[in-house]
Order: C-alpha cells, then sequence, then structure tokens
C-alpha cells in the first residue's frame, strides 16, 4: 500500500494548468506564451530542482519523467519499457553507444517510436517520438525528454517556474512538475554509491573532434589537445603579428624564462601558421615508397555516387588540398580508389581516400616503432620538459614520384593523385618513424624521445634546456620541418607523453584514464567487458597483482559468446576502481642501485616487482637475525627447474579443491575402461578392455574403414568403450586412456581448437553424462597393454584374429553417423515413419485415403522398447533399421566373419532369417553384392555381348561418302547459288563448297580437292543418278582410282 500511496501522492501533487485563449478549433502557434509572476505561485524561494512531470506514454501513466534541454535524445528505461508490456523484438538496434556529459558511453538497447500525450484536456497533445532505450541500474526516472520533443511539440520551458507551455489546437497548455519528484530522484542520486550516469545525452555518436572553421585543418586524424596540469603562459613571436603566440611554463626561473623565450623568437621560423609555410621534406632526404607487389593486379574502383550535399563537400575539400599543394590532376591512372565521407560533430563532412586495395597490394614496412614503455621509462626524472608536434605531420613527406599516381582518387568530375604522404597509407608510420631516427639520431635517448610525429626534448636541469632547445631547432631547420603551435608547449616539469604523466619524480597513470574507468558502468555484454579488459591492459603497470584484480573478468570472457556478470565480477570491478583511485607512483631506478624483486604467488598467476630497498625493513632483519647465526644462502638454479620447483613447492591448492581430489581418488569403480587407439600407414583402429564387477573381461577391436589421425583414433576407442560400458548397464566407470590431449580436453585443462576435435569431445561427453559417476585418468603405455595389443591388432593388414575377441569394422567417424542418421533415416525410410509415428503418438495424415492406409499397413508393426518391428507370416518380428545400419548388416552378412559371398536375392533372404527387415532391402542387397570387389574378382568372365551385333554402314572413317547438291539458294558473293555437300558416313563429317554452275568437272574437282586430296582413296561414294554424278568423266575418275559409284534415289544419298 505504501507503493499506491505514494505514487497517489505524486499524482496530487501535479499541478496542469491550461490557457484558453479560444474555445474554436484553430491552428497551433498563434497564441503568445509567456510566463509571470503567478506561475511560481507555490514554488520555492530558491528553485533549484528539475523539471520533472507526468505523461502518458502508449496506453499508461508515466511518472518521474525529466525534461532536460541539455539532451540530444529522448530516454526511456527498459524498466518501464516492459512494464508497458512491449516485445523487446520490436526494437531497431543501435549500435553507436550514447556519449554523457564527462565523455561516459551508455549502450542503448535500440530504439522505438512510442506515442506520448501530454497536458489535459481540451489543451493536450498526442505525438510520436523515438525513444533510446536503456538499461541504467538505480536510475531514478523513468523516462527523459529532450531536445527532440521540445523541438517537436514546440515547448517552451521556464526552470524558475518549474513549468513547460505548449501550442495546441485550442490554446496554450501548461504542465507543471513536481519538486517532491525532483528531489526524491535527486536524494537518490547521492546516495547511490558508485555515483549515477549522467542524463544529459549532448552526443549520439563518436565521430572525431571538429576541425577549426577559420583554418584549413591538413591533418584528418583525432588529436585531441594536450591539456597540461602545470600553468603555461602565451610568448608573442613577432610584435608586428601579435596573434602569432606560443606557450611556456609559467614556473620557468626569470632567467631560463628569458633564455627560452628569446630562443623562441629566433627560430621563429620553424612555426607553420598555414599551410603556405610548409615547404614540406626535400625528397632527397626521404620520399615514401610503396614498393607494390608486381604481381598485383591494379584495381580500378567502380566509382561511388553522391548527393549534391556531399558531392558540394568533396568539392570544397579538393580546392583546399589544391590549393595547399598538396594533390594534383591525373590522367590515364592504373589504380583509383573512391572517396569516403566522414560525418563531423559540427554536421560537416571530412574527405576520406579508401585505399584498402592499394594497402593489400603492399608490403608491411617492418621499420621497428619505439616501445612506449621505455620511451617514457627514458624520459623520467628530467627536470624540464618540452613537448613538439610537427605541423601536418604526415604531409611533410613527398611521395616517391613513380608512386604518385597510384594514389589516385575519383571524384565527380576529374582525377586526382597525392603528391605528399597522405593518412591512410599502410607504412605511412613506419616511414614517419624512419625520418625522424634520421634526424634526431644523435638526440634520441640523450635530450630527446621520438614517437612517430609526438616529439619531447628533455633535460635533467633547467638551465641546460635553452642549449637542448637550440639544438633540436636547428635540425628542424636544416630538414624543413615546421611545427603546429598550438600543439607546443616548451619548458614545463610534467605532462602527458604518450598516454602517462612524466615529471621528474616518476611515472604517474593518465588522471583522464582513470576518470573514464571510475564513470564506466558495470559491463552487461561480451563487448563492454572486452572494453573493460582492454583499458585495465594499459594500466596493467600500475596495478599490483593485475591478473588476480581482473581474474573474474577474464573468466566471464571464456564463458564463450554469453557473458554473464556475476556477483565476483561485481565486487573486482568497484575494487579496481577504489584502487586505482590511488594510483602508485612509478619512479625511474638510478644508476648502480640494488632492485629487489618481490613475488606474490597465488592460485591464479605469479607477480613480481622490481624495487629499491628505502626503508631498510630487510636490513632489519638482517640485524635481528645476525645474533642467532642464521643466514639465508638460495640453492643454485638449474636452467629452468627453479621456476618448476618453486610453483610444486609454494602453489598449493585451495582446501575445497584439495578435499574434493581426495575423496575421488578414494573412491573405487566398479567398472573400469581400458582405452587405446592408434593410426599407422596400415590402416586404423581401437583396442577397448571393459572390466565388470563380477572380474570378467569384454575385449573388443574395432578397425576404421576411414583414415584418422593418432587423436581421432584414440576418440574413436573413448567412444566405442562408453557405448559398450552402456550396453552392459554400468552406471559409474573408471576410464583409463593413454592419450595426454584426449583425457585433459575431456578435463577441460586443454581447449579443443581443431572443428574435428571439438565434434569429438562434444559426442564424448555427450556419452559421460549418461553415467551417474565418471573417473578418466591418464596412464602411460606399458600400463595399457592390454588396449594396446587390441588396437594394434585391429590396425594391423591380416584378416585373421582370435575368435574369443569380438571384431567390428566402423565404415564412418562416430560424429558423422550421430549427427547425419537421423536426417537420413527420414528420407530413405519415409513409409516407415508414418507407421512408427502413428503407433508411437498417434499421429495419422490428413488424407482419409491415406489415413485408411497407413492403418492397414500398420497392422503388420508393432513397438517394442522404442523399436519398430515388423511381424512376419512364418518367421519371428524383423527390426525395422535406418540406411546407416543396413549398410553396416548387410556387409556383414555378405563378407563378414561368416562370408560366404551370396548373391542378391540370398543375402536379402538371409537378412530376413536375421530378423532385419527395411523396405528397400532386396535392392540393397542387389546392390552390395554387385559392387563387392572380391565377388568381382572371382566372377565368371562372360563374353557373350549383351545384345544382338548390328552390321555398320561404313567399316572406318573416311571410307564411304554420300554427295549431293544444294539449290536453288539466294545469291551469295561471286553469284553463287548452288552448293555441293559431302558427308562421311563413319565419322559424319562434313565437306561443302558453293557453287556457281552445277557441272560436271566442278563435281569432279570438289571430289579431287575436298576428298581425295585430304582424306585419301574412298572405297565407296554415293550420289543420285545426276547428270553431273553419271557422266563419263566422273565414271572414269571412280574407275582411276577404283572406287565403287553407287546410286541412290533422288535426294536421298
Amino acid at each position: 500500500m505504501s507503493e499506491v500511496r505514494e505514487v497517489m501522492y505524486e499524482s496530487r501533487s501535479m499541478e496542469i494548468n491550461y490557457v484558453q485563449r479560444n474555445p474554436k478549433k484553430g491552428r497551433e502557434g498563434h497564441d503568445l506564451i509567456t510566463f509571470t509572476a503567478e506561475d511560481s505561485d507555490g514554488i520555492d524561494a530558491k528553485p533549484n530542482d528539475a523539471i520533472v512531470v507526468g505523461v502518458r506514454i502508449v496506453h499508461r501513466d508515466v511518472l518521474r519523467v525529466m525534461i532536460d534541454n541539455g539532451s540530444s535524445a529522448n530516454i526511456l528505461s527498459a524498466r518501464v519499457y516492459d512494464e508497458l508490456r512491449l516485445d523487446r523484438k520490436d526494437l531497431e538496434p543501435f549500435h553507436v553507444p550514447l556519449k554523457g556529459f564527462g565523455g561516459t558511453e551508455v549502450r542503448s538497447l535500440g530504439t522505438v517510436k512510442l506515442s506520448v500525450r501530454f497536458g489535459t484536456a481540451p489543451c493536450r497533445r498526442t505525438i510520436l517520438l523515438d525513444f533510446f532505450i536503456v538499461d541504467i541500474h538505480n536510475w531514478p526516472y523513468n523516462a527523459l525528454l529532450g531536445r527532440p520533443f521540445l523541438n517537436k511539440a514546440r515547448v517552451v520551458t521556464s526552470t524558475h517556474a518549474l513549468k513547460i507551455k505548449f501550442p495546441t489546437e485550442f490554446g496554450v497548455g501548461e504542465l507543471r512538475g513536481s519538486q517532491e519528484m525532483a528531489r526524491r530522484a535527486n536524494l537518490s542520486i547521492f546516495k547511490d554509491k558508485a555515483g549515477m550516469e549522467t542524463l544529459s545525452i549532448f552526443e549520439v555518436d563518436r565521430e572525431v573532434q571538429e576541425d577549426n572553421p577559420e583554418n584549413f585543418k591538413l591533418d584528418p586524424r583525432d588529436k585531441t589537445s594536450r591539456e597540461k596540469e602545470e600553468p603555461t603562459e602565451s610568448v608573442v613571436l613577432d610584435e608586428a603579428e601579435p596573434d602569432k603566440t606560443v606557450k611556456i611554463g609559467a614556473r620557468l626561473t626569470e632567467q631560463v624564462k628569458k633564455d627560452v623565450t628569446s630562443l623562441l623568437k629566433e627560430y621563429k621560423g620553424i612555426f607553420a601558421w598555414c599551410h603556405e609555410d610548409m615547404p614540406g621534406i626535400d625528397r632527397s632526404v626521404i620520399s615514401h615508397n610503396l614498393a607494390v607487389n608486381e604481381k598485383c593486379k591494379p584495381v580500378v574502383q567502380k566509382r561511388r555516387s553522391f548527393n549534391p550535399e556531399r558531392s558540394a563537400s568533396i568539392k570544397e575539400e579538393v580546392s583546399k588540398l589544391l590549393a595547399a599543394r598538396l594533390i594534383r590532376e591525373v590522367k590515364y591512372p592504373e589504380w583509383v580508389a573512391n572517396v569516403v565521407l566522414v560525418k563531423k560533430k559540427n554536421n560537416q563532412w571530412r574527405m576520406c581516400v579508401d585505399f584498402t586495395d592499394l594497402n593489400k597490394a603492399c608490403p608491411k614496412d617492418s621499420f621497428p616503432l619505439p616501445r612506449i614503455d621505455q620511451l617514457v621509462d627514458a624520459t623520467a626524472g628530467h627536470e624540464t620538459l618540452s613537448f613538439m608536434d610537427a605541423y601536418s605531420g604526415y604531409n611533410l613527406i613527398k611521395m616517391h614520384k613513380p608512386d604518385e599516381e597510384k594514389t589516385t582518387f575519383t571524384t565527380d568530375q576529374r582525377l586526382y593523385c597525392y603528391t605528399v604522404m597522405p593518412f591512410s597509407l599502410k607504412n605511412a608510420g613506419a616511414t614517419y618513424q624512419r625520418l625522424v631516427n634520421k634526424m634526431f639520431a644523435r638526440q634520441i635517448r640523450r635530450n630527446m624521445e621520438v614517437y612517430v610525429d609526438d616529439m619531447l626534448t628533455k633535460s635533467i636541469t633547467a638551465d641546460r634546456h635553452t642549449d637542448d632547445l637550440r639544438e633540436t631547432f636547428d635540425v628542424l631547420v636544416r630538414y624543413g620541418m615546421k611545427l603546429n603551435p598550438a600543439k607546443c608547449v616548451f619548458g614545463v616539469p610534467s605532462g602527458r607523453f604518450l598516454g602517462y604523466q612524466v615529471h621528474q619524480r616518476g611515472i604517474e597513470v593518465n588522471p583522464e584514464k582513470i576518470q573514464a574507468l571510475a564513470k564506466m558502468v558495470s559491463p552487461r555484454i561480451l563487448e563492454d567487458v572486452q572494453k573493460l579488459t582492454g583499458c585495465l591492459a594499459s594500466l596493467s603497470r600500475f596495478i599490483a597483482k593485475s591478473t588476480d584484480r581482473c581474474l573474474p573478468f577474464f573468466k566471464a570472457l571464456k564463458k564463450g559468446k554469453g557473458v554473464e556478470w556475476n556477483e565476483d565480477c561485481e565486487k573486482a570491478f568497484q575494487a579496481l576502481k577504489d584502487y586505482l583511485g590511488q594510483a602508485p607512483l612509478l619512479s625511474k631506478p638510478e644508476t648502480g642501485e640494488t632492485l629487489y624483486m618481490y613475488l606474490s604467488v597465488s592460485e591464479a598467476a605469479t607477480s613480481s616487482v622490481l624495487k629499491p630497498e628505502v626503508s631498510g625493513r630487510l636490513t632489519k632483519w638482517a640485524i635481528e637475525l645476525s645474533e642467532f647465526d642464521v643466514e639465508y644462502l638460495p640453492r643454485t638454479a638449474i636452467k629452468a627447474q627453479a621456476v618448476a620447483d618453486f610453483v610444486a613447492e609454494f602453489t598449493e591448492p585451495s582446501i575445497e579443491v584439495a578435499r574434493m581430489m581426495v575423496e575421488q581418488n578414494k573412491k573405487i569403480f566398479k567398472w573400469q575402461l581400458c582405452v587405446d587407439g592408434l593410426s599407422n600407414m596400415h590402416g586404423s583402429g581401437a583396442g577397448v578392455v571393459v572390466s565388470t564387477p563380477e572380474g570378467d573381461s569384454v575385449e573388443c577391436a574395432l578397425r576404421f574403414d576411414f583414415k584418422a589421425t593418432n587423436n581421432q583414433a584414440e576418440y574413436e576407442a573413448l567412444i566405442a568403450g562408453l557405448k559398450v560400458c552402456t550396453v552392459l548397464g554400468a552406471d559409474e566407470v573408471e576410464i583409463f586412456s593413454d592419450s595426454q590431449v584426449v583425457v585433459n580436453q575431456v578435463l577441460d585443462e586443454y581447449q579443443a581448437r581443431d572443428e574435428s576435435m571439438i565434434t569429438y569431445l562434444e559426442l564424448a561427453k555427450e556419452l559421460l553424462g549418461r553415467f551417474k559417476e565418471y573417473r578418466i585418468i591418464h596412464v602411460h603405455r606399458e600400463e595399457n597393454e592390454q588396449a594396446d595389443a587390441l588396437a594394434k591388432l585391429a590396425s594391423a593388414t591380416i584378416n585373421i584374429w582370435p575368435k574369443s575377441i569380438s571384431m567390428i569394422r566402423l565404415l564412418q567417424p562416430s560424429v558423422v553417423k550421430s549427427k547425419e542418421v537421423g536426417a537420413v533415416f527420414g528420407e530413405r525410410n519415409s513409409r516407415i515413419t508414418p507407421i512408427k509415428e502413428y503407433l508411437v503418438n498417434d499421429v495419422l495424415p490428413s488424407d482419409p485415403l491415406e489415413a485408411k492406409r497407413l492403418k492397414y499397413r500398420a497392422t503388420r508393426y508393432s513397438v517394442l522398447n522404442g523399436e519398430l518391428y515388423k511381424r512376419g507370416y512364418s518367421r519371428a518380428l524383423q527390426r525395422c533399421v535406418g540406411p546407416e545400419e543396413a549398410e553396416g548388416i548387410l556387409r556383414s552378412i555378405h563378407s563378414g566373419n561368416c562370408e560366404n559371398h551370396a548373391g542378391g536375392v540370398s543375402l536379402a533372404n538371409k537378412t530376413l532369417r536375421q530378423g532385419f527387415y527395411w523396405p528397400t532391402l532386396f535392392a540393397d542387397a542387389k546392390r552390395v553384392a554387385v559392387r563387392c570387389e572380391a565377388c568381382q574378382k572371382i566372377a565368371n568372365n562372360i563374353r557373350q555381348p549383351p545384345e544382338l551385333l548390328q552390321s555398320i554402314t561404313s567399316p572406318w572413317p573416311f571410307a564411304m561418302w554420300g554427295i549431293d547438291l544444294i539449290g536453288l539458294m539466294p545469291t551469295a558473293t561471286g553469284g553463287a547459288k548452288h552448293a555441293i555437300v559431302a558427308v562421311d558416313y563413319f565419322t559424319k563429317w562434313v565437306e561443302a563448297e558453293p557453287l556457281v554452275h552445277i557441272t560436271e568437272a566442278n563435281t569432279i574437282s570438289f571430289v579431287k580437292k575436298n576428298i581425295l586430296y585430304r582424306f585419301g582413296i574412298p572405297n565407296t561414294i554415293i550420289t543420285d543418278n545426276g547428270t553431273q554424278f553419271d557422266g563419263r568423266k566422273f565414271r572414269e575418275l571412280c574407275d582411276k582410282y577404283g572406287i565403287n559409284n553407287y546410286y541412290a534415289s533422288p535426294a536421298h544419298p
């Protein structure tokens, strides 16, 4: 009842008024919306509360809805969404996280359109809004209405009066918030120990920072400004141009500050204020060579089309690049890439180039980049630092002249290529690092550190910093590299370098990383946990025993796709936040200083730290022990044996684990199973030995008719042994195997990565799940001699073995059978499956005639113990089997231990007498008998042709030709109207030639040229009795070469 009363009280405290100007229905927006002193009546003297109102969402009233002018999205709690009885399947996916005031990201479950009604009749509005559904722990509000709601409803807010007003068709409506609800929500925020997620969602994308609209930014990368904690001062480099300033440290002494200022004014030419000030690095120093693989075919990407707005942005960006002399027009290029536009925060477009195909054709440049931790360690301990950044760093390096056209990109009108190194090329970072290593070779590790385009000049003392800077500036002048004054600061004692806070005392963690982790909400999905572990990996140097602290997160990631964020994960998460709030300072050891290694050993990891002894604790203990003449002498380490001895002696299992291990080792199992698998050049096999509680032994050898690896053979042996134990009725079993891989994979000590091993492991665990209790132990091969001997016997080439041993042949792997038998059985035994469905589940076809036939056929079948049997007239019950089992039964009877290689009909009858049946028995039996290799070798050699012989017309190719004339036809080139055609009766080869006149001379010429000279003298020529073939000269030709000239009916040669 308390919750009901609370809701009723909150409803009464909501005061809703409206001002009705015109009772007639009219257009919205004609009424003037104003706030007067009367609107503030009933409000506390110091109103600092949020506007919290109540609205109707879909079909239910929802209280505690906050009106937020600073939010760019409408938010709805996932709890409220479920209470509205809406299906989460209707949510549209939205993968970009929402970003709050402090930069904290909140992932939404999706977006949905919902109707919202607010106000009272007649000044009431109902609009359709897009809501982001979020699941925030302990969020005090049910929903949040931001600027999309205010703009769409044309709402005017007054935080002083805690009231909103809006136009309606019947005048101006108003809605006042409840101070009680607002303060109660505010109080719940302060009670939350972890802190509440901010409600003002000001950003719903993760674009990079926007460029300065006044200046053209040549560097499109996401470069956040270095916000130094140290105070700085601006120094004007040229009195004639007071806007050109740089920053120097405010804590420098007057003399050092004067020297640094004078030096900066002297070298003011090293700063670039616009792209005209940037000449670039000369090609004689360095240029970017693509080294495209000649075997790779050039790719011309299909040009993408853009709308007018994007086309205008591309045109504007290209104009800037042309003005900066960074690109040039090109003709007939071999490589052409597309332009890609990326939305910036200011709703403008940034142009990028898709060099994906070009990067694939370029080999990786293995030039080593410096190690960040070494650079940071080398920077710590210096009194004065200067941070510098090159102006549009990558664009300082020019492209190798022959490779310029390979960077071609297409626009709506022209093709352009880069003359300088763009940012999206594969080896751009390595080329830039090669340049700075060459430039500052004499300074690196002495008074300068460089990582790509991040440069730092360091000095042990402040009075030497001016000389170090002069040396750096001389190098910049010599090579023509320009600095970006907006990203440089000189002469500060500390600053952020490569993600760390460095100063003279040592290295500290970046406060922004700590703040981001402190504001991070508890992960709920796999990506969130991966992001958390990635953040912690970058902070691992500052976390003592980081593996133990992060162990719950790693266990959550090991469970697969689904992540279960349990209580242990939450405790570890909150403990890390508290710990990093007081992150340690890492100091740089001095040369010659003695460092002590401190070890911390736990069940999960071994941690160590190198630390100088400054407290004298070890010295005090040494003095205390000296009076007892006790001295510690470590034993000498013998390679890796030291670590092995240490882990063996000091790593102890937990009490619970130890107790379970002792109890399990004490238990004596009644059933024992020994298995072994073997694969060699002769074949594969397995051996299985089962020991029963009565002391009997069951031996079985398995021969594989398929190729198998050693691990697959071991799994087949284990699976076969478990099946035998199941058939024998074992409920608990102790398994012995000499395969370390199989045993450890079953015990989840090893991970199965191969797909076949994963399938075998799943099947093995499924069979093991049928036992109440089991134990699997790895033994040496000498302790598994009996199963090993059976495996060797099964894999041998001999076909004779002792009768006391059962030999089983596996036609295919067990995993294939377990997956496919059911599906194949359903296809091939479609006439039996409906019968079993009818007898077991009383399922009949919808067709009455088919149902009647099925009932009639089912009278000959019965079901016993879940198996379908057919009742014969003079035989016993015959079990209905599937096709895979049927194949093995036929082969066993036909060519098994009692083989007689019977024919198809005899084989089928023997199968029936053995008590098996399936609809295609006789056809399958005939097929097995015909395909038997042994039967084919000793079968009679039948030489009689399968059918009567037929005489052939032509005995060999080109021995008999048929010739005929075709015409009249349409006049062709040269006046030809006829054609003469010859066809060989054996090969069906055709010879044809156009004729103007059909004369005997033309016929003789055709025969000579197309038959005699090409294919030799034929035996017979068949023609009609036309004058062209029956003339004197044609007969003389045939008599001269001994050709038989036969005549056929006209038009049928």
